[in-house]
């Protein structure tokens, strides 16, 4: 049994003496970290691929990433699952649409932006107020178009609302949808290609339309060269962030094939692009019929000869009704 004496606090010899005591003993500091040295998998990489793996992100950055964050999800049904789409302060909102209108070469959207926390705050007010602006601003460029004319009156089409509704919120949501499940498939076919998630897909999209919004503004102006300079000054900027996206989770599969899955995306957003401006503001001028105005001579020549034949026709009626009235009384 330990008496008191073993219990007490004990000073124990320098450090320089107890080595001098006994050499053989092994020392273990513990004031520094252990460095673990980085050197056998960045020897065994491609030098023009490091940048890229930095900005995509090793296997440890995003499983450090995901256990830093981990938390319990509430079930789907209810309000709470739904709203951690929507957890996002202002500051992340605008540095992202920063990020989409201003695009740094070589860096990647998600990996900068979104991949911390992806939202659909961002996404889904961009789309809201871009079909707004482009339905307004066809109807005003339509207003402009035909200003002056006397047989033009302005007609608010509401049915552009609508129309442009479904074409951006189809593509903003059933583009990346095709192709989150593209890249799934293509990952089990080649272990090398990253995938990303669908709401992180979302978010790419979704961030790259605010582009159009000031243009569609701009697109009020009456003029046709104008108008294609800016589509394609804005198609430019908004494609180029989905190529940065997009072409690094891609690069490890066959050529043909990246290759035609990024030539896709850009053809599909052009289409986009093309289409909005086509259809809202280069749509073919109608025609507006003058009104008919009938001739004088002739229409008032046969007004004249259908008023005297319909007098003489009551006329005729009322002179028969006193002799019938007469012929009664004598019965």
């Amino acid at each position: 049994m330990a008496t008191v004496d073993d219990l007490k606090f004990q000073e124990f010899d320098d450090a320089a003496n107890l080595l001098a005591a006994n050499p053989d003993a092994t020392t273990i500091s513990i004031d520094e970290p252990v460095e673990i040295p980085k050197n056998q998998h960045s020897c065994l990489q491609e030098p023009g691929r490091e940048e890229d793996d930095e900005l995509l992100g090793t296997d440890d950055s995003d499983k450090t990433e995901l256990l830093a964050g981990q938390k319990k999800s509430a079930p789907f049904w209810t309000f709470e699952y739904y709203q951690t789409f929507f957890d996002v302060d202002t500051y992340q909102v605008l540095d992202r649409i920063k990020g989409s209108v201003f695009p740094v070469p070589g860096k990647n959207f998600v990996r900068l932006y979104i991949r911390s926390n992806p939202d659909l705050y961002g996404p889904f007010w961009i789309c809201a107020t871009l079909v707004f602006t482009i339905a307004v601003s066809g109807n005003l460029s339509n207003f402009f178009i035909h200003l002056g004319k006397p047989t033009y009156h302005y007609v608010p089409e509401f049915r552009k609302v609508s129309i442009a509704a479904t074409a951006i919120y189809a593509y903003a949501w059933l583009i990346p949808l095709a192709l989150w499940g593209f890249l799934m498939w293509r990952n089990s076919k080649v272990m090398n290609i990253v995938s990303y998630s669908f709401l992180e897909i979302v978010c790419v999209y979704g961030y790259s339309l605010f582009i159009y919004i000031p243009t569609a503004i701009l697109w009020i102006i009456p003029q046709k060269v104008v108008r294609w300079v800016l589509v394609m000054f804005s198609l430019c900027l908004s494609g180029s962030v989905l190529v940065m996206t997009f072409w690094p989770a891609v690069r490890d599969d066959n050529r043909r094939i990246a290759l035609a899955t990024v030539g896709t995306i850009v053809l599909l957003h052009a289409l986009l692009a093309v289409g909005c401006l086509a259809y809202f503001f280069d749509a073919p001028e109608l025609d507006f019929p003058a009104p008919i105005i009938p001739a004088h001579n002739g229409t008032v020549n046969k007004v004249r000869i259908q008023s005297k034949l319909s007098s003489l026709i009551l006329t005729d009626i009322l002179k028969l009704f006193p002799v019938t009235m007469g012929e009664r009384k004598r019965v």
